[in-house]
Parts: C-alpha cells; sequence; structure tokens
C-alpha cells in the first residue's frame, strides 16, 4: 500500500519531540534529519505500519489521532511519561474509547480503539 497522507506536528525542539513521543507514546524513529549545526529538524516516527513526521517551527495546529490496541493502558503510560491530559478517558457512542492529551509543546493528540 502506498501511503498519500501523513500526519504532521511542529515543534520548537525535535530531539525532546522525539524523546517524549517515543518514551511516552510508543512511537519508533523511522528517520531523522539534522541540520549543519546537528540539530534535528526534521523525524519520521513510525505507529505501527504509518508514519508521523514532525518538523522544526511553531506549535499548535490540528489534533492527530492514532488508533491503538488497549487505549486504558496507553492513558496511563502516556500520563506517566509526562502528558497533560486534556480529555479523559471516555466511551463514545460510536464505538470508540479515547482520551485526549497535549505534548510538552501544546500539541494536540488523541488516542482511542476507533479505525476508520
Amino acid at each position: 500500500m502506498t501511503r498519500t497522507v501523513y500526519a504532521l506536528a511542529r515543534y520548537q525542539d525535535c530531539q525532546a519531540a522525539v524523546d517524549f513521543l517515543t518514551s511516552a507514546f510508543g512511537f519508533r524513529v523511522h528517520e531523522t534529519s539534522k541540520n549543519d549545526e546537528g540539530v534535528v529538524n526534521h523525524a519520521e516516527l513510525a505507529v505501527g505500519d504509518d508514519l508521523i513526521m514532525i518538523g522544526q517551527g511553531r506549535p499548535g495546529g490540528p489534533g492527530i489521532y492514532v488508533a491503538v490496541e488497549d487505549v486504558d493502558a496507553h492513558h496511563a503510560h502516556a500520563r506517566a511519561a509526562g502528558a497533560s491530559i486534556t480529555m479523559e478517558l471516555v466511551d463514545q457512542p460510536y464505538g470508540s474509547r479515547e482520551y485526549g492529551c497535549t505534548d510538552p509543546e501544546g500539541n494536540p493528540w488523541y488516542f482511542g480503539t476507533y479505525r476508520p
């Protein structure tokens, strides 16, 4: 399958974001790019069979949704790793169990059991 859509989030400190996202959410580093000063300015993180790209820039913008198998365990792990929970675990009427949080730079993330 060829991917055509990639989620993207911007960070002032991409390396710190990579460290947080791999630790808190279980993402895997697929690739990183560094500028001439050796600072990570782009990274691709694997989530299951998909990729999320992060780049240097101003944080914020649209949220990113990631489907996970055990959302309760994921929620507990993310909270313990320092994610700021913005929406506690909830059972949605469309069958998903999910929660929302922000990372240290304020980017919104949503995790749940719904798979489009």
